[in-house]
């Protein structure tokens, strides 16, 4: 028995390893959590709508309340709060950007030996080219540096935001369709014999509401115009995902490529946050279906997110995963499917998943920090959460999400313990927190450049304006 053990053992261990997986990293902008067909919207999602069906339902997925920090998060594998972006997005007038000590998630896949290419929004710093992605570990880069432009002009505010390679692009076309086809033309060209990581980040369907006639004739539907536009965009959008995964099957390379989607944020549910379009009388279109509020908020509106993971014959098919994940979680994740080492990393707060992606195993995350601001905090332990507003009048919400994902009753006062105890936990993560970065600028020379003008979008200046 003894001599059969250890011929199976080695067996086993001569079996060639797994071949890397090339990993296709989707990302949509103010994407509401409900704004999908399987979660059961009345918008046209069915590309996503296959990939889910095909995958892993990610139901208890946490990103970041605002943009730069959940991509900020996604790029380190650590809570922006570790780096001063945990406030807030860099604005159009911001000179900072993530910091260069971080060891960012396409520099370690690089060294692995994967191509890795950014199609698409980068918003982690503009001002200064050592913050731009080419940088940053990127063999290839496409797309906008900034949050947030118009899908006809390529500009923001009136300037042409639309680089190649870090030189500017003068072309014409709708955003989405540009960034669907330089994805597929990349997969096209690509070598399947080297692992390839391609994040591909939309701008859709974050503000201004803008599509092709073609688009917004097939919702007319819905008589709102805001509405019609937001389901224009993010059918434009799932048509490039449709695309993007055929690429992958032309060139032999979709079974073995594991392909993640979600939002950013949750959508925006109030006009303050929509961006510089003013949305004051309108409709806001983001539905974030039972969760209390949307972007920029610490409930779960602002930060659980419509996310899946899908690669054939390794993640359950038609699955959900209704444990606890944070977006940072994808960094030792994909290092240990990519065979990389995070060694060069600071240490992470993100958690290796893939046993409870692809085995069904307990989640290792019990606690899930929403945001350490100096003004404000989120911390989740287990099913307890606490939102803490420490600005006066100081405010402290604790809910039990197994009971109440809606947020809706209050049990701070009969529960004082767990207040406390999840108030020190909060405590703990401040007190290895850096000064948000953009209140560092927010004094002196350029202040005026942040507060009074017309450079800073419109939802920075709604959380500027807060106590």
């Amino acid at each position: 028995m003894a001599a059969f053990a250890a011929l199976a053992a080695a067996a086993a261990f001569a079996q060639p390893a797994a071949p890397r997986p090339n990993i296709v990293y989707i990302v949509s902008d103010d994407q509401g959590w409900k704004d999908v067909g399987f979660h059961g919207s009345d918008l046209s999602t069915p590309n996503i709508d296959a990939l889910a069906r095909g995958g892993l339902r990610l139901e208890q997925y946490y990103a970041q309340p605002m943009c730069t920090p959940s991509r900020a998060a996604l790029m380190t594998g650590r809570y922006p709060h570790r780096y001063g972006l945990q406030t807030l997005v860099i604005p159009s007038a911001g000179t900072y950007g993530l910091a260069t000590d971080e060891w960012l998630l396409p520099q370690m896949l690089k060294e692995a030996g994967y191509r890795t290419a950014i199609v698409g929004k980068w918003h982690l710093g503009h001002a200064d080219r050592k913050y731009w992605p080419r940088q940053r570990g990127f063999d290839y880069q496409y797309g906008p540096l900034l949050g947030e432009i118009d899908y006809f002009t390529h500009a923001a505010h009136g300037v042409r935001d639309w680089f190649r390679d870090g030189k500017p692009v003068n072309e014409s076309g709708y955003v989405t369709t540009l960034l669907g086809n330089d994805a597929v033309r990349l997969i096209e060209k690509h070598d399947p014999s080297v692992p390839l990581f391609l994040y591909l980040a939309f701008t859709a369907p974050h503000s201004p509401y803008q599509a092709p006639k073609a688009y917004l004739d097939r919702f007319d539907r819905f008589s709102d115009p805001a509405k019609r536009a937001y389901a224009a965009m993010i059918a434009a959008m799932d048509d490039q995902i449709g695309r993007v995964v055929d690429a992958l099957e032309r060139r032999g390379m979709r079974d073995n490529t594991l392909i993640v989607f979600q939002s950013d944020n949750g959508g925006p549910r109030s006009a303050k946050f929509t961006g510089e379009v003013d949305m004051s009388k309108s409709t806001i279109p983001a539905d974030n279906g039972p969760f209390r509020d949307g972007k920029a908020s610490l409930y779960e509106g602002g930060t659980r997110v419509v996310a899946l993971a899908n690669w054939p014959g390794h993640l359950p098919a038609g699955a959900a995963m209704d444990q606890p994940m944070h977006i940072v979680d994808w960094y030792p994740t994909l290092a240990r499917l990519a065979g990389a080492s995070t060694t060069r990393a600071k240490p992470l707060d993100g958690l290796d998943q893939w046993p409870t992606l692809a085995e069904g195993k307990a989640s290792p995350r019990d606690e899930v920090v929403y945001d350490i601001e100096p003004f404000r905090a989120a911390l989740r332990k287990g099913n307890w959460k606490l939102v803490w507003q420490a600005t006066l009048p100081s405010k402290v919400e604790l809910y039990d999400l197994a009971a109440d994902p809606a947020e809706g009753s209050n049990l701070a006062d009969a529960n004082p313990a767990k207040v406390a105890e999840l108030k020190g936990l909060i405590e703990a993560q401040a007190r290895g927190s850096i000064p948000p970065l953009i209140f560092k600028e927010a004094v002196g020379a350029v202040k005026p450049a942040l507060f009074g003008s017309v450079v800073l979008p419109a939802e920075v200046k709604a959380i500027a304006a807060q106590p």
